[in-house]
């Protein structure tokens, strides 16, 4: 009882000044249908005082949310009546019970803390045997709101304090930063070096993620430490897939492909220097890609809707990455710094989803008390004609719509 009332009470502060920048009126959604922004738009904001970043014409909008962690929820190319483009859990958001291991409440782009298992997991308890039902997300990743430090109809900045212990048994104190801004045109240009076919509808948007080390000892190996995980949740179709392009001449395996045992060939497999992996829902499975290996760029694309989806993020191809598996018998200084992921049923024939995500981590802070480190990432959804597209994937990716539809 006492948990609920101090959520309930940290939840009303945060959501009192995120009222002021919510710009957009969600009066008379009723009538947009499941699947659209506005429908979205309209549930989201029975649930939270929402942040809506908008383009002058109203066509690309963006859904942040200061209650859930400052994700950004969905977004869309075509205004209210355009497809959402982020994943929903509509079950757990109206969930009358919080659940112990996690809330997947969805989003299309979140911060966590990673690394997830191993050596320096911020997931497990010390001496926990790492496995499902001793994994739990920090509650301040999961479910307690941020605060809004600034919005207007182009961006948004959010913050949240927090600690966290880790496997060794150490209590880490930190501060999370983001702002998520909406990008303009010649943004989109400057960023990815292209400019769309006319036809093709675009939404695009940045996010700036900072972690402060705002404890009193430095975050060393001996201590443990931190790395920003940024996950985006997009919808499986029956024939989309990933498209991730890679550095032949990188020393190393091309992909780790074993998180979940390995993947079968008719689900992923590399062509020269690109790596695809099916994302239909319907198989559990996940690859990673080392620092050395990933060109910070990959996609996801489906054919029936005629969706792409491109991220772009930082790397450091010198730095240190957390490995993030559930085996602290590993290094914990040899990790991905992408990572794609398929959503299946699980043994017992659950499913949590289904949903794909893209990822991206940065490399481990190790900081000295005070000092930050940063990490960006951009997502970039284009909707169009296949042959439009095309010449999309082909500057970025280094494939054809074609090759895409093809490769399975």
């Amino acid at each position: 009882m006492k948990r609920n009332i101090y959520l309930l009470a940290a939840i009303l502060l945060t959501a009192l000044p995120a009222c002021r920048h919510n710009k957009t009126t969600t009066d008379n959604m009723e009538s947009y249908k499941k699947g659209t922004f506005g429908y979205d738009l309209h549930f989201l904001s029975q649930k939270d005082s929402l942040v809506t970043l908008t383009s002058g014409d109203g066509e690309a909008q963006v859904i942040v949310s200061p209650r859930y962690q400052g994700k950004v929820f969905t977004s869309t190319s075509g205004g209210l009546g355009g497809k959402s483009l982020g994943y929903l859990n509509y079950t757990a958001l109206e969930a009358e019970e919080l659940n112990e291991h996690i809330n997947a409440y969805g989003g299309e782009n979140r911060l966590w803390l990673g690394p997830e298992g191993g050596r320096y997991s911020v997931f497990f308890e010390p001496g926990a045997a790492q496995v499902f039902d001793n994994w739990h997300t920090p509650k301040p990743l999961d479910i307690e709101p941020w605060t809004v430090l600034f919005s207007d109809r182009r961006e948004v900045a959010l913050e949240k304090e927090m600690q966290v212990s880790n496997y060794l048994g150490n209590r880490l104190q930190v501060k999370l930063s983001r702002k998520v801004r909406l990008l303009e045109a010649s943004e989109i240009k400057e960023r990815l070096g292209i400019a769309p076919a006319g036809g093709v509808k675009l939404v695009a948007y940045a996010t700036e993620n900072s972690v402060t080390n705002a404890g009193d000892f430095a975050w060393t190996e001996e201590t443990g430490t931190v790395c920003i995980w940024i996950l985006d949740m997009f919808n499986t179709a029956p024939r989309a897939v990933t498209v991730v392009p890679f550095d032949e001449k990188a020393a190393g395996v091309v992909a780790t492909t074993d998180y979940f045992g390995e993947i079968p060939a008719d689900r992923f497999k590399t062509v020269g220097s690109v790596a695809y992996l099916k994302t239909d829902g319907h198989f559990r499975s996940k690859i990673g890609m080392s620092a050395g290996r990933t060109t910070a760029i990959a996609g996801n694309y489906d054919p029936d809707s005629g969706q792409l989806t491109i991220i772009t993020f930082d790397k450091d191809r010198e730095g240190i990455y957390l490995n993030q598996e559930w085996n602290p018998e590993k290094d914990p200084l040899v990790g991905d710094a992408l990572n794609a992921y398929n959503d299946g049923p699980l043994e017992d024939g659950s499913i949590m989803g289904p949903f794909l995500e893209l990822e991206s981590a940065s490399p481990a802070a190790f900081l000295s008390p005070g000092e930050s480190l940063a990490h960006s990432h951009h997502v970039f959804h284009f909707t169009g004609g296949e042959d439009a597209l095309s010449e999309v994937t082909e500057a970025l990716l280094g494939v054809s719509i074609q090759e895409i539809k093809q490769v399975f």
